[in-house]
């Protein structure tokens, strides 16, 4: 990943609107900072939550807390807990969805 347009910043996430976004099940709540081409999430997932999409996008994600089962498209599972991450590439063959049973906080970075 190459950062490019992004000064040096300091985020206060408890001062940054949360916004919801409804999943298959459950509901996530975003936290949102966008500068040049980086966007940092500070996501809750709710307990029940199932995304509502495949994604091939990009991410480097961090558990900060709770629990959060990643699946691929190709049939792998992985279940990740507070100080667990992931990171993936764009990927159109091989996307990933999310999934957590008991609610999770996680810092995504894309």
């Amino acid at each position: 990943m190459k950062i490019d347009g992004v000064p040096f910043t300091v985020t206060d996430w408890a001062s940054v609107p949360a916004v919801e976004h409804k999943g298959a099940s459950g509901t996530s709540f975003w936290r949102t900072v966008e500068a040049g081409n980086l966007r940092v999430r500070m996501v809750a997932y709710s307990p029940g939550f199932a995304s509502d999409h495949w994604c091939a996008r990009g991410h480097a994600l961090t558990v900060l807390d709770g629990e959060i089962t990643v699946a691929l498209k190709d049939g792998r599972e992985f279940v990740l807990t507070a100080g667990m991450s992931f990171q993936a590439e764009d990927d159109e063959a091989c996307p990933h969805l999310a999934r957590s049973g008991f609610g999770a906080r996680v810092l995504i970075v894309d």
